[in-house]
């Protein structure tokens, strides 16, 4: 009857919880524990906080079957080998992750409790298909995404697991810290209660919004999802970062929707799969995340960071839907999807940026920051990553609004919101009297400065 620690990381849900189920399964005492470790002391402000506000209703969640949320801070080998003798546990489990830096803490872990005599055993939870399951007909990993998503459409995805009614819990408790103490959203200062509006936190909120997104809007999916003013997208992106909803229970309601005849919900299931290209090119190529995926792309001129840089940021480019959509990330920590492209773009061709200056701020302010989804969805804008949009295709921004917010709407909404300038820092120095910039460059010749750079650069 010696205790298993359950190490939680990105997977704050009790539903279709692989490494939960098995230790539930058990019947031994199970210790539930979030570690403040090497990787998440490395993460931005907006994820920071929004991980405390994960771990608070994980708890409450906890708490609701007899069970309760450990809370330490170190090291993540060094902790769990502490909890170990603290406890007398045998035996640790977890959820795999697919990341570099997240994969090189879970090996030295696996390896170092089992070199330890501790069982040490991980499951598959985070995404839909694990990396090494996808090959080519060569036996390769998949580069482009079209022949990946052919590949895994028709697969079998496993059958959700069911929450437990309670855990086992141990004689007694170890200490844990104080998760105010940790103070996780210092670095939002007071951008935190204007973007605490707009989040979705928990499991039974990220249930309750994948049940609305099915019923009400799936079904126009596919066309409503480019509008920019219009809430025609799942929105579960922040849940499924956090683990507050598995990529598995999200895979079989698009399911049941497609065989009900929804038009949108094979766009949606498509949109999963991608998530699971990301995680899947993180594994096989690790450099993803950090350097230029196509290593020939190191030699190309872009800019490190830069006043222009900075103007991006701020939503000050001159720009209208550059900058509303700026000013919607700071003021949700979100940003809509199709405006993600038209900002990336931007920074990367116009202004010939790189892009891990755009991928580093969108680490910082994002809430439903992932570390592989976000790396590439720059480098696809950016032209240097797998399956990416060519360099020579440059979006106009101006003609992007026009074709996706025809009315203005997104614009109107973003560029006169009161609590942009509630939120950003006030060293900005910004009101919302001051007049809009003038363009920070012109669109014509952004683009023809990138085009001559990309023809120097391939000569």
């Amino acid at each position: 009857m010696a205790p298993i620690i359950l190490w939680m990381r990105r997977d704050f849900r009790l539903s279709d919880n692989p490494a939960l189920a098995w230790a539930a399964e058990q019947g031994r005492p199970v210790i539930p524990v979030f570690i403040r470790d090497e990787v998440v002391e490395g993460w931005g402000a907006a994820p920071t906080w929004r991980l405390g506000l994960g771990l608070e209703a994980l708890a409450e969640r906890l708490e609701g079957i007899g069970s309760r949320l450990i809370l330490r801070q170190g090291r993540a080998l060094e902790v769990l080998r502490a909890l170990v003798q603290e406890t007398g546990a045998e035996t640790v489990t977890w959820n795999r992750l697919y990341v570099p830096d997240e994969r090189a803490r879970d090996t030295e872990v696996k390896e170092a409790l089992r070199e330890d005599g501790l069982e040490a055993r991980s499951h598959h939870g985070h995404v839909l298909f694990e990396p090494w399951t996808v090959e080519t007909g060569s036996g390769g990993f998949y580069k482009v995404y079209t022949p990946f998503w052919k590949n895994v459409r028709g697969r079998e995805v496993g059958d959700t697991l069911s929450a437990p009614s309670a855990l086992a819990t141990p004689s007694s408790w170890p200490e844990s810290d104080v998760l105010a103490d940790w103070e996780l959203g210092r670095a939002m200062r007071r951008g935190a209660e204007i973007v605490a509006k707009h989040v979705v936190v928990g499991e039974t909120s990220a249930r309750s919004r994948l049940s609305a997104f099915v019923a009400d809007r799936i079904d126009a999916y596919d066309s409503a999802r480019d509008k920019l003013a219009v809430n025609g997208t799942s929105g579960l992106s922040e849940n499924l970062t956090w683990g507050e909803i598995s990529a598995r229970s999200c895979w079989h309601a698009g399911q049941r929707a497609l065989q009900d005849g929804s038009k949108g919900a094979e766009t949606f299931l498509s949109e999963l799969v991608w998530r699971d290209f990301a995680h899947h090119l993180a594994y096989h190529t690790p450099r993803l995340t950090t350097e230029n995926w196509r290593e020939e792309w190191d030699g190309f001129p872009w800019r490190d960071d830069n006043p222009d840089a900075e103007a991006w940021r701020r939503g000050q480019t001159g720009i209208d839907v550059v900058d509303a959509a700026m000013r919607e990330l700071y003021v949700t920590g979100r940003m809509h999807n199709r405006a993600r492209m038209l900002v990336a773009s931007l920074l990367t061709k116009h202004l010939m940026t790189h892009w891990r200056v755009g991928c580093d701020w969108f680490a910082d302010t994002l809430v439903d920051w992932d570390p592989a989804s976000n790396a590439m969805g720059w480098q696809w804008s950016a032209g240097s990553g797998p399956d990416a949009t060519p360099f020579f295709r440059v979006f106009n921004p101006e003609t992007q609004g026009e074709k996706f917010d025809p009315r203005h709407e997104y614009r109107d909404r973003w560029l006169q919101s009161d609590d942009f300038y509630a939120a950003i820092p006030e060293s900005w120095g910004l009101s919302p009297d001051d007049p809009r910039p003038a363009p920070i460059v012109g669109l014509k010749e952004g683009r023809e400065r990138a085009l001559d750079a990309y023809r120097d650069f391939k000569d």
